[in-house]
């Protein structure tokens, strides 16, 4: 007999939806039954917490709740054996995804391999460099021509034709999941591309296609939204709304003309969505990464992000996922700023049930700023001040991903550190575009906002970190140093807890690839010379003693495979910031039962000294660093830090 009480309402709902699903399950066996009511019962008060204040007030919620519980239900019934283990498996070990032996990578399918089956061909390479999730990027199939990177999607429930079929990525989740390697997808949650079947037939005038988007007869309402919207890409489309002159409206498209704004007040959207993520669920895709969440609900008068209806949705389809493929875990794509990142975890009532992983843009940016900088204490005083995340979830943790750098920065943050939030924007743009007298940097700006000023940054981390320069100018030492400001980085975002993110080619050094200036469907986006094809190639070169690409990857290799022996990295512990008084060094503790781990980093090309009291505050007398595995000498009550050193501490 269960133990969950429900209020009287939610008894109710429960009653309703478990008659209806019970006609789905009537020919499992009764054990199966059982697994899903529990299931059901466990999830069904976060699911209707959600649910409720979205559309709670509409006469059709019960029939919508129904035809809900009832796809799940079918999802489950559907479910391969090998999958309903899994969900088993991650029911007792619900912490995997936080395990200190976790290790992402991040690529563009096309540009890793030619196809899905081409993944397959190089999974002893990933294997090799000790990778335990990937996320092959641009797979769900995309519209033809422009479409922002494969987030303009034309069908939920299919692959890019160009890359296979949705069998070859079934084929792939199995061969994945037999090495222990989980899978990423995509799934965009904001918008759809303008040619998507639901768009064709919102603009053949069906009624019901075009309540699924924002579609207005005149200029009036959204004139009224504009005043408080900003333009994502100023450059490509200004505005958040385009004029189609066929079908006489105007559609909201916040990010590209060919894509169109989903209308979750809608609740068939929430279906819709659901039924996708079921699908692709069932062919083993066990990370779903939901793309432009913050975008997903509109108010007027504000800026259409972030608005509290986000939350109740994405904690909907979080239990959806929980009681019917409880395998799956879901990861907020928010790149939003400081103090509105860490309520995609949770806060108040949607405290650790909105999303399992979440991207810490925040990390990111202060490691680039305060390696231009050569100064800390502003990545100090923001990463303090940063409020605690719930802990059953993880950062996904990364020093580059596909996208461009925004400088969250902000004002507040830079004065509590005596500095301008404005100059320092403009001095980090400055610096990484090149323009910067002494730079080191090899980038390139994206997206210049004429009214704010402000100017994002494309360019893969090895350009950024000096090794572009290093090698044109065939200068050894600039070479030592922008290898050792990568080493940095990778041991930061190893360290600091949570799950490590690595973009393809970072391992190797692989710099800036203009050659998509020769593609007129890519050329007018810089982002592309971060997205470059895989240098099979340069790969080989690992093994060459004395090669960049051997010096880079055997460091990464050997900086994930320390992670993995150390529990202190447990991503359920959060790392705590520590006061180090001094300019260049960024410190850490994480507490745990086994002792407290220490993480130092050096964000200058000079020698510098720590006091070893900062260490022994915490209790580590005899510091061992597990990165070289030895003792860490104290000379004078002081111990030293080469240059971009790093050390990872341990009594």
């Amino acid at each position: 007999m269960s133990r969950i009480r429900f209020s009287h309402q939610v008894k109710h709902y429960f009653d309703l939806v478990w008659g209806s699903a019970v006609t789905v399950l009537e020919f499992v066996s009764p054990r199966d039954q059982d697994i899903f009511k529990v299931r059901l019962e466990k999830h069904f008060q976060d699911l209707m917490d959600g649910l409720l204040l979205l559309y709670g007030t509409r006469d059709d919620f019960e029939s919508f709740l129904e035809r809900l519980v009832v796809s799940m239900a079918e999802t489950y019934l559907a479910r391969s054996e090998d999958l309903k283990l899994l969900d088993l498996q991650r029911d007792l070990s619900p912490d995997w995804f936080l395990q200190e032996d976790m290790v992402g990578y991040v690529f563009y399918t096309e540009r890793f391999a030619d196809s899905l089956k081409g993944i397959e061909d190089h999974l002893e390479y990933l294997e090799e460099l000790g990778v335990t999730y990937i996320h092959p990027m641009k797979t769900i199939r995309p519209r033809p021509g422009e479409n922002d990177g494969g987030f303009a999607v034309l069908d939920y429930k299919d692959v890019d034709p160009a890359l296979g079929s949705i069998d070859d990525l079934e084929h792939l989740c199995t061969s994945l999941r037999l090495k222990g390697i989980s899978i990423c997808m995509d799934l965009v949650l904001n918008h759809c591309a303008k040619d998507h079947a639901w768009a064709e037939k919102a603009r053949a005038g069906d009624k019901k296609y075009q309540d699924y988007f924002y579609m207005f007869d005149d200029r009036t309402m959204p004139a009224e939204y504009e005043k408080t919207l900003p333009e994502i890409f100023p450059d490509f489309k200004p505005g958040n709304f385009v004029y189609y002159e066929d079908i006489k409206k105007w559609v909201w498209s916040t990010f590209n003309e060919y894509q169109w704004d989903l209308n979750w007040t809608n609740p068939e959207i929430f279906l819709e969505i659901t039924d996708s993520l079921f699908y692709l669920s069932n062919k083993g895709v066990d990370v779903f990464r939901l793309d432009a969440v913050a975008f997903m609900w509109k108010c007027l008068g504000t800026n259409s992000q972030n608005q509290p209806e986000v939350f109740s949705i994405l904690q909907a389809l979080r239990a959806c996922s929980n009681i019917a493929t409880p395998a799956v875990i879901h990861k907020a794509e928010a790149i939003v700023s400081p103090n509105e990142l860490i309520k995609y975890f949770g806060l108040k009532e949607h405290y650790g049930k909105v999303s399992h992983l979440a991207y810490h843009n925040v990390l990111m940016v202060q490691y680039w700023s305060s390696l231009a900088s050569r100064d800390t204490r502003l990545m100090t005083h923001v990463l303090k001040n940063f409020p605690p995340k719930p802990s059953n979830t993880a950062w996904g943790t990364y020093i580059r991903c596909h996208d461009d750098i925004g400088w969250a920065v902000t004002d507040e943050d830079a004065a509590a550190v005596n500095l301008s939030g404005f100059w320092h924007r403009k001095f980090l743009s400055d610096y990484y575009s090149g323009e910067f007298s002494g730079t080191h940097a090899r980038g390139g700006v994206f997206q210049f906002n004429p009214v704010t000023q402000d100017r994002r940054i494309s360019g893969s981390a090895a350009s950024l970190a000096g090794i572009e320069e290093a090698l044109e100018l065939n200068d050894p030492e600039l070479l030592n140093l922008s290898i050792e400001r990568i080493l940095l980085g990778f041991s930061l975002i190893c360290g600091f807890g949570g799950l490590p993110l690595l973009y393809m080619g970072d391992e190797l050094g692989m710099v800036n690839d203009v050659s998509y200036l020769n593609n007129s469907d890519l050329a007018s986006d810089n982002r592309w010379m971060h997205r470059p094809h895989m240098d099979w190639e340069k790969a080989a070169k690992r093994k060459q003693q004395g090669s960049l690409e051997q010096r880079l990857f055997t460091a990464v290799q050997h900086i994930l495979q320390v992670r993995k022996q150390i529990p202190h990295l447990h991503a359920s512990i959060s790392s705590e910031i520590l006061d180090t008084y001094h300019d260049q060094i960024f410190a850490y503790v994480r507490r745990h039962p086994l002792g407290n781990f220490v993480g130092l980093y050096n964000f200058s090309e000079k020698v510098q000294y720590v006091s070893a009291r900062l260490l022994q505050n915490v209790g580590l007398n005899q510091p061992l660093d597990r990165l070289e595995d030895r003792l860490v000498e104290v000379i004078d009550g002081y111990i030293q830090l080469k240059p971009y050193g790093r050390l990872w501490l341990v009594e």
